[in-house]
Parts: C-alpha cells; sequence; structure tokens
C-alpha cells in the first residue's frame, strides 16, 4: 500500500475535483429537472411538447457521445468551454432529464383534489405546481434522486475523455506510472464509495426527515 501513501496528493486532487464536479453538476441537474418537469405537466401544449423532446433526446443519448459532441463538435460553431465546465453542462443536462422524469411522477403522486384546491382559492397554476403540487412531488421522489445522485457520482469518471483530471483520471494515469494496478484501483475504489455512500447516508436522512406520513 505504500503506493497509496506516496500518491495520496494526487489522489486527493482528483477526489476534490470530482467532488466539485458531481456537486455542481447535481445542482444544475436539479434546476434543469424541476424547470422541464414543470414543462412535462404544463397546460400549454407547446411547453409540453418541448418538455418531451428535451426528455427524450437528451436521455436516449449515451452520456460519452453528448460529451464527446460538447466539447469537440461545438467548438466547431463558435461553443467552446474549458473541460470542467464543459463536463458541468454536459452532466447537469443529461442527469436533469432523469431528474425531471422522477418529478414528474413524483407529481401524479399528488391527488388531483390537491390542484383543483388551489385552483379553487385563486391561484394561478405557476403558483399552485409552487405552492401545492411540487413540495409534495418532491417529498415523494427523494430516495429516486438520491440514486440519480449515486449514478451520476459513477459517471463522472467518463469526465477523463475530455481532460477532466478527477478520478478516474488520476486512476488512470498512476497505474501507467506504478504499475500496480490493484493498490491503485483500490484507492480509487475507495474514493467512489466514500462520495456514493455518503450521498445514499444523506438522501436517506432527508427522506426519513421529509416522510410523508399516511
Amino acid at each position: 500500500m505504500s503506493v497509496l501513501i506516496h500518491n495520496l496528493g494526487a489522489f486527493g486532487a482528483g477526489f476534490r475535483t470530482t467532488l466539485a464536479l458531481t456537486l455542481a453538476s447535481f445542482a444544475g441537474a436539479l434546476a434543469i429537472g424541476l424547470v422541464v418537469a414543470s414543462m412535462r405537466v404544463s397546460p400549454v401544449a407547446p411547453l409540453r411538447a418541448a418538455g418531451t423532446a428535451y426528455v427524450e433526446t437528451i436521455r436516449n443519448i449515451p452520456l460519452l457521445v453528448l460529451l464527446f459532441l460538447f466539447f469537440f463538435g461545438f467548438p466547431k460553431m463558435g461553443i467552446q468551454y474549458p473541460p470542467f465546465p464543459s463536463a458541468v453542462i454536459v452532466m447537469a443536462a443529461y442527469t436533469g432529464s432523469f431528474v425531471a422524469e422522477t418529478i414528474r411522477s413524483g407529481v401524479n403522486t399528488v391527488a388531483r383534489g390537491q390542484a383543483e384546491a388551489a385552483r379553487a382559492i385563486g391561484l394561478t397554476f405557476p403558483q399552485s405546481l409552487r405552492l401545492v403540487v411540487l413540495p409534495q412531488a418532491l417529498r415523494a421522489v427523494v430516495a429516486p434522486i438520491g440514486n440519480l445522485f449515486i449514478a451520476l457520482v459513477k459517471n463522472t469518471a467518463l469526465a477523463s475523455t475530455i481532460a477532466v483530471v478527477e478520478l478516474g483520471s488520476v486512476y488512470t494515469r498512476l497505474i501507467t506510472e506504478t504499475a500496480q494496478p490493484v493498490a491503485i484501483l483500490f484507492g480509487a475504489t475507495v474514493g467512489y464509495l466514500a462520495l456514493a455512500l455518503t450521498g445514499g447516508w444523506i438522501f436517506a436522512e432527508i427522506e426519513h426527515k421529509v416522510a410523508i406520513k399516511r
């Protein structure tokens, strides 16, 4: 295990980048998911169509293809960002399509009478969605959103393909430099497990605190 001790600095830097990439991408995914889910349940047909088109397009294209298209293809159209922001944008957009469908499923669990009551007291659709429907829907989908967070942690390894120096990139480089794949793999695995298990625990705690008592 001396190879791990000697390369703790590299693992630490990679872990911090992976953590930052995960948190930034997940925050973006939540924002995108909320907007797209709202479009998907909107009474305005063009908004529903646009939301559906986004979800069906993005979630059916492999993440690796989206990363390559954004980082290597978009610069030819004058759209260019450094590796880290590019990874955040693509992963947020990709994960956001799954978050949107998860939230929409949560909206479907809210009793129809809740929205009708909101309209009866004079709330507009946006007000009804923001004040009545979404708070209940989000409480119902904490666990599935937690699963998406864990999936995102693992997906961050693909960011190394566009030159983001995260944990997966450090793992690949150190294997080449040290020729000790087992020890290096163990170190990378511990890093990913720490993020995934911590995230799972946090979402489990949130789910417990906001669970709807029936």
